[in-house]
């Protein structure tokens, strides 16, 4: 028998001819010579030339000598590639995607960078009709009622009308309190447009960090769309301090109203109302592979409470600094109206420190990194506290937003690695809904202590609150992964 006679007694060759009646004669080439006898089936070897663009079937008899090679011209493989969930997203759309999120994040950044410079005047605009005095922090502390909503409804948001249509969503609300703050209303519904725009900006923040962090690469472009949102909380109190001196100060609020159109008309052209599965190319993932309830898995993880408390005392933080810094430097140190640009220093380092300081995080590890950080800040805080002068203070606040700058995405890309697929937007959604809270209830409670106490309260509070934080991290486990 020959080897050919031996090969054609199997099963594949039912494979070879289906092969030949569709793509035509196939071509053999082959050695005949005598087997006394085939104690065995054939082996059949597959492997793949992706440069040949073939598929090689060859087919050797267990005894004797001889060999059958046929070749089948078939469509060439995908090349490997180091994001396998993302396989046929191009880096132009990842670009695209990108840019248009940097500008949602800049325009967050606007919002929250506009109320510290303009705190001063609310208080001398709304104190003729209503006593408010430091209360004007009723305003944040409201504001919290809007971001624990939005804690509680992000995952079901996402899981109705997914990534496309919650971002537009969010970015139309943030557009109406804008409209309604641009016209200086009666207190109580200022303060209601207030809280409207901290429930949208919390459910477009968790979209859009979510999003960016499933892209490929996604801790350093986190990085940067972090900054982004440092860009717009630069450049809003220039604007600010400058409207905090003229009549119409709520019209800072119209230039917000024009941003929010530009951010509407992107995120409709860009993402066109579409999931976030559609958008990366991915398989969809809106349920667990046991069909359990999302909200009970995830509020079963350690690491997301872990997470949402750092990130609640990080935003309280952040935003401690940047709304009350102008009035402690104008009361404390004597500081004139010029001191509202004391705090686009504060964002503006924020911002820088989240592109400049990268390669030193790579080095030194996120663990480290982040209680090195604390630590500087920690001890800048207490030359703000003690050391009289006005320029020195301006100058350590700078630096202090630059290390405080990378937290919040170092805690986002961690999470990115460390939660299950099918949860992870849940995830992210609830610790930035949870954690965007910190920036109305530690504002809030500072503005309290400072109506009893006066404004110098405020250095002795953010130093409890960098201990507060480096307590948290200390406990938070970065060595758990996710099991997909």
């Amino acid at each position: 028998m020959s080897v050919l006679d031996a090969a054609l007694e199997l099963e594949p060759v039912a494979v070879l001819r289906a092969l030949q009646a569709e793509q035509g004669p196939i071509s053999i080439s082959h050695e005949t010579s005598k087997v006394d006898h085939v104690t065995a089936p054939l082996p059949v070897l597959l492997s793949s030339t992706p440069s040949a663009e073939a598929v090689e079937l060859s087919s050797m008899p267990t005894a004797g000598k001889g060999s059958l090679r046929e070749r089948v011209p078939t469509p060439a493989p995908s090349a490997p590639s180091d994001q396998p969930a993302e396989p046929t997203l191009s880096r132009r759309y990842q670009r695209i995607y990108l840019a248009t999120s940097v500008v949602g994040s800049a325009v967050i950044g606007w919002s929250d960078g506009s109320t510290g410079p303009l705190i001063l005047r609310m208080e001398s605009n709304y104190n003729a009709s209503i006593q408010i005095g430091y209360t004007v922090v009723f305003l944040l502390f409201i504001a919290a009622f809007g971001y624990g909503l939005a804690a509680l409804v992000t995952v079901p948001l996402t899981d109705r009308l997914d990534f496309g249509k919650v971002v537009v969503l969010g970015s139309i609300l943030q557009l109406v309190a804008f409209a309604v703050e641009a016209g200086a209303p009666p207190w109580p519904v200022f303060v209601v447009a207030y809280s409207l725009n901290g429930f949208a900006v919390a459910i477009m923040g968790a979209q859009v960090n979510a999003f960016v962090a499933c892209l490929p690469g996604g801790n350093w472009k986190l990085q940067l769309l972090h900054a982004g949102y440092g860009v717009g909380a630069f450049i809003s109190p220039l604007a600010a301090t400058q409207f905090a001196q003229a009549t119409h100060w709520s019209f800072q609020y119209l230039i917000a109203g024009c941003l929010s159109v530009v951010e509407i008309i992107l995120f409709c052209v860009i993402f066109r109302f579409r999931t976030q599965s559609q958008l990366l190319h991915t398989p969809p993932s809106t349920s667990s592979p046991d069909g359990g309830n999302k909200y009970r898995q995830i509020l079963r993880l350690r690491l997301v409470h872990l997470f949402s408390f750092f990130i609640l005392v990080y935003v309280g933080l952040e935003v401690s600094i940047g709304g009350w810094i102008v009035t402690y430097l104008v009361q404390i140190r004597g500081a004139g109206p010029s001191a509202g640009y004391v705090r686009s220093g504060f964002w503006g380092g924020l911002a820088m420190g989240r592109l400049l300081l990268i390669w030193v995080n790579e080095k030194l590890g996120v663990k480290r990194v982040i209680f090195l950080y604390l630590g500087l800040a920690f001890a800048l805080e207490f030359v703000v506290w003690f050391v009289p002068n006005a320029i020195g203070d301006a100058v350590a606040v700078s630096v202090i937003g630059l290390l405080l700058g990378p937290f919040y995405p170092w805690v986002v890309g961690t999470g990115q690695r460390l939660f299950p697929a099918w949860l992870l937007t849940g995830c992210i959604g609830w610790i930035a809904s949870f954690g965007q809270a910190g920036s109305a209830v530690f504002p809030f409670l500072t503005g309290a202590l400072a109506q009893k106490y006066g404004i110098q309260v405020l250095q002795p509070v953010l130093v409890a609150m960098i201990v507060a934080e480096a307590a948290i991290w200390s406990v938070i486990p970065l060595g758990e992964r996710r099991t997909d």
